[in-house]
């Protein structure tokens, strides 16, 4: 009898220990999936143990199945074991065999093969990093970015590092990669960095009410970007005696292959058309009259949504006023003069500071840039795009019509433009055409070349509002097609009674029709 004792004891001790070694495969498995082979050892060594449990007291065991409360209990153990070992092979078939079904009517949470086909190609790390205050996001792109940067890990969850920062709380990291704004995400890989702003993500009517919402086009152009991929390409137009990037203007090549771009030349004579892989084109300070070929080229360009920046000298040639006067703005022949800031001595070199720079007002960088022989670029009335000075003169400064650079200049209010003058514009515009996709047109103006040649450019900040002037232009460039419907931007308009109803009702009709169901079932009862 005692020996029948001491058996129970021990069986009952293996079962013990092999149920809490099949317990610590489980955890083993969950935690430490790279050494899955170790767990299913573990799980092997547990049913072992209790398997002998069952053979040391194989009598008591065979017992208590045979009778008839062994045999419910067996029936109920192995229907309960069924249905758990379903739960378990179904568990893990999901795991080996993952699959994700999207039933929204854009397939918002389904990204496009393009899309896919950079990411099974991604062969370095990239981090995104969402500088996003929720508390500032009246578009909830917050939500939306991160859902959409979630499918993306999915993809690529070892190469794809997703970071949320406060910038109000990390000014720090703001400042280091130069945000902004809020609701930014930068991507970065190695020495790369590229912004996306949610101008790029939120498209507006002409009213300026949100429209729709669109990323993936950004986030995987950047992606490109950064990881070497695709650069955006800069072009240069040639054949008109322009400035040549491997003369005067070789330093504004390096600059911008510093920013990473590819730089290349167009003859707009030989190649009528601007290629569909233009960040921005340049024209800068054609010294000949532009054909008739020419001219329609880069405004139809400008008209489907192209980004372009136009130099120009004193005594421009024919066909540059034609261009930029079909977006609200003149140049106006002459030379600026600025008596109350510029380099001296010449007063025809007017000194423009951070307060009259668009670049250094919106960005609040310390700028200060100056112009040699700089004409007007005058905006006409009621103009019918978005418009806003480049670079302007002070309340002092003019366009003097008849310089002498022999001579003091005087200011003629018969004939001279008085100040402040504007020696550069940025216009933005929406293209006109039926095209949903179509880009904003951008445009920059600058009534002077030489600011940016080799004997100016690395002067105080003159090459940085060249290199500025293409990055604003190129920063809705996206290096890949991507076809995708947008999302409407859909929003509840409610007044504030309706909105304290809402806020209320969700507050306190859930517990009252559970204290009421309560009361019923207790009177019931009762």
């Amino acid at each position: 009898m005692r020996k029948r004792s001491d058996l129970s004891q021990y069986s009952r001790f293996l079962s013990i220990l092999g149920v809490a070694t099949l317990f610590a495969a489980l955890i083993v498995a969950l935690l430490l999936p790279e050494i899955r082979i170790a767990a299913w050892g573990i799980m092997g060594l547990g049913i072992i143990i209790i398997i002998s449990a069952l053979i040391v007291d194989f009598q008591r065991v065979s017992t208590a199945v045979t009778s008839r409360r062994g045999r419910f209990s067996a029936g109920t153990t192995l229907m309960a074991s069924i249905f758990l070992g379903i739960v378990l092979v179904t568990n893990g078939v999901s795991v080996e065999t993952y699959h994700r079904f999207d039933t929204t009517r854009l397939s918002q949470f389904t990204l496009t093969d393009q899309t896919k086909g950079v990411l099974a190609n991604l062969s370095t790390p990239v981090k995104a990093i969402l500088f996003f205050v929720p508390s500032k996001d009246q578009y909830g792109l917050t939500v939306y970015a991160d859902s959409l940067l979630a499918e993306y890990k999915q993809l690529k969850p070892d190469l794809l590092t997703i970071q949320t920062v406060d910038p109000d709380q990390h000014p720090d990291m703001a400042r280091q990669y130069d945000i902004t704004q809020y609701q930014t995400v930068v991507f970065e890989s190695g020495k790369r960095r590229r912004q996306v702003l949610p101008s790029e993500i939120i498209q507006f009517d002409a009213q300026g009410n949100p429209q729709s919402v669109e990323a993936e086009h950004a986030f995987t152009s950047a992606i490109m970007e950064v990881t070497g991929v695709a650069q955006k390409k800069v072009y240069f137009v040639t054949g008109d005696g322009e400035a040549e990037i491997g003369g005067e203007y070789s330093s504004v090549l390096q600059g911008l292959h510093d920013d990473l771009y590819v730089v290349d030349t167009i003859n707009l004579i030989t190649t009528p058309n601007i290629p569909d892989d233009c960040a921005a084109l340049v024209l800068a300070a054609p010294q000949t009259a532009l054909s008739a070929g020419e001219v329609d080229t880069i405004s139809n360009y400008l008209k489907s949504g192209g980004q372009a920046m136009i130099l120009t000298d004193p005594n421009f040639p024919d066909g540059l006023e034609q261009i930029v006067s079909q977006w609200g703005v003149d140049l106006v022949n002459g030379t600026i003069i600025d008596e109350a800031s510029s380099v001296a001595p010449r007063k025809d070199m007017p000194l423009v500071t951070s307060d009259r720079d668009f670049f250094g007002q919106s960005m609040g960088l310390p700028l200060t840039t100056y112009f040699p022989d700089a004409i007007a670029i005058v905006p006409k009335p009621n103009a019918p795009f978005a418009m806003e000075p480049l670079v302007y003169t002070t309340a002092s400064g003019y366009l003097k019509k008849n310089y002498d650079p022999n001579k003091d200049p005087v200011y003629d209010p018969t004939q001279d433009l008085k100040g402040p003058v504007s020696i550069g514009v940025v216009i933005a515009a929406e293209p006109d055409n039926a095209n949903p996709q179509a880009k904003l047109t951008r445009l920059i103006v600058i009534g002077d070349s030489d600011f940016a040649n080799n004997e100016h450019f690395s002067q105080v900040n003159n090459g940085d509002l060249f290199l500025d002037s293409v990055n604003w232009l190129a920063s809705e460039t996206q290096l890949i097609t991507i076809h995708r419907i947008a999302m409407p931007f859909r929003r509840m308009a409610l007044d504030p009674d309706k909105t304290n109803f809402i806020n209320y009702s969700s507050l306190a009709i859930p517990p009252l029709v559970v204290l009421l169901v309560g009361a019923v079932i207790w009177w019931y009862r009762r």
